[in-house]
């Protein structure tokens, strides 16, 4: 083979020799680019045409030469003519290229095009007297990164952070040339701004060649983040076009202080009366959910013992009664921050029977008795004598005594706004002998002072 290729060299410069007088000119014609996937083939086209007609050269040589980016020296992998090719040894190409050639032109075929194989190859075309030239094309190679995969931060970020936080990571493996990658918030690119959002870049040059690149988002978040939904995309480039792949979306977990609070009272439901347990229970909009601080109204400086944000009354008593207020730990400083609950605590104190205990009348004698309890709320009073009612008011009317009238009395007292609440009392009447003197009516009045009921 070696002695081939030097009497085949010999023969072109005697050639060159007997021809020197007479160049002629050849038009080359090629692609500046040709752009081609990873591991398929690339067909390089070099088509020539000798200007004068007259000259058809009897003899054109070919050659291929290639030169990687940045390198001044190049090295040449094919030579021929129309009757012979010969691919060089000891070359990237040696086993992997074919030429093709005929009377109008010549096509280079690399197999399995690699990574190395973006160069510039070279056609060279000598017809002696007829004309040489000489043009290029760039070969470049493509191959599209895997899917990006991003990452969200695992904690939770806090509004009052004074510069962006990590946010989320985003990377693309494996991609050729360099990719690129933008970040989405709801849709919408960010951009890195001052202050707000920060992009930090990072590429790798892998051993194998490839690109990978990492991108990590910093983003001062605001409390409408929490439901924010971030992505990044991969942008790159492929034969003739520019593309895209998208990740999925991810949301982040927003710490960010309450801004409004709540307290109510969970149980019991309805009116509070003396000896209930009573529940209150705070909540705020703060994330994460803050303790709580309670206290009463006309103690602001006490704090009453809770359990995270419930608070437990139990038994509750009339001096209970007030303005309850629940603050969260983390809007300590802002008073405007809290919650509030009036809780009143109702109470009927023991029926107040006047005459009290037993009393004895005469025959034909009159009588009123009261019966009163204190209350927070509006009360009835029904009398009962031997389970039937005889009587309704704090006032009982006694008239004409007869040995019937004689029996025990009993009041019994309700708060109607309140069922559970309520008590009694009662007076033994004892009816005896005659009266003193005909239509003589003797009365008995004891009124106690207290009113009926109170209201607080």
């Amino acid at each position: 083979m070696a002695f081939l290729r030097t009497a085949f060299f010999l023969h072109f410069l005697h050639l060159c020799a007997l021809n020197w007088s007479a160049w002629g000119k050849v038009e080359l014609n090629m692609n500046d680019n040709l752009e081609v996937y990873l591991s398929d083939s690339a067909e390089i086209p070099c088509h020539y045409s000798f200007t004068d007609a007259d000259k058809e050269p009897s003899f054109v040589m070919i050659q291929w030469f290639v030169r990687a980016a940045g390198n001044t020296t190049r090295t040449r992998i094919f030579y021929g003519d129309g009757s012979q090719q010969i691919i060089d040894n000891n070359t990237d190409y040696s086993s992997r290229i074919n030429v093709t050639s005929d009377h109008k032109g010549t096509i280079l075929i690399i197999k399995n095009v690699q990574l190395s194989d973006e160069r510039e190859f070279f056609c060279q075309v000598n017809g002696l007297a007829a004309g040489n030239a000489e043009r290029k094309t760039h070969l470049r190679v493509f191959a599209p990164p895997a899917a990006p995969v991003i990452e969200g931060v695992l904690t939770g970020i806090s509004v009052t952070n004074s510069v962006p936080s990590k946010v989320a990571s985003c990377e693309a493996q494996n991609g050729f040339p360099k990719p690129n990658i933008t970040w989405y918030r709801n849709g919408l690119e960010l951009t890195p701004s001052s202050g707000y959002v920060n992009i930090l870049t990072l590429v790798t040059r892998e051993s194998s060649g490839f690109y990978s690149v990492q991108s990590t988002l910093e983003y001062n978040v605001v409390k409408k983040d929490k439901d924010s939904h971030f992505s990044c995309e991969v942008i790159f480039s492929v034969p003739g076009a520019i593309r895209t792949m998208e990740s999925h979306s991810i949301n982040i977990t927003v710490h960010y202080p309450s801004t409004m609070v709540e307290l109510w009272k969970e149980l019991p439901q309805g009116l509070v009366k003396e000896g209930d347990t009573v529940q209150l229970r705070c909540h705020g909009d703060g994330n994460p959910p803050s303790p709580f601080i309670f206290t009463r109204e006309q103690e602001p400086d006490e704090d009453l013992e809770s359990s995270g944000n419930l608070l437990i009354l139990s038994p509750v008593s009339r001096k209970d009664s007030g303005l309850y207020q629940c603050q969260p730990l983390d809007a300590v400083g802002n008073s405007d921050v809290k919650g509030e609950v009036q809780l009143t605590v109702h109470y009927l104190d023991p029926a107040v029977v006047v005459p009290k205990d037993s009393e004895f009348m005469l025959k034909g004698e009159g009588l009123i008795a009261t019966c009163n309890a204190l209350s927070s709320l509006k009360t009835k009073t029904i009398w009962y004598k031997d389970g039937r009612k005889v009587g309704e008011g704090n006032s009982l009317h006694l008239t004409d005594a007869t040995y019937e009238t004689s029996g025990k009395y009993i009041c019994e007292v309700t708060a109607p706004a309140l069922p559970t609440l309520r008590t009694s009392g009662s007076i033994h009447i004892i009816v005896q002998g005659q009266p003193a003197a005909a239509g003589s009516i003797q009365q008995v009045h004891r009124l106690r002072s207290s009113p009926s009921h109170c209201s607080v």
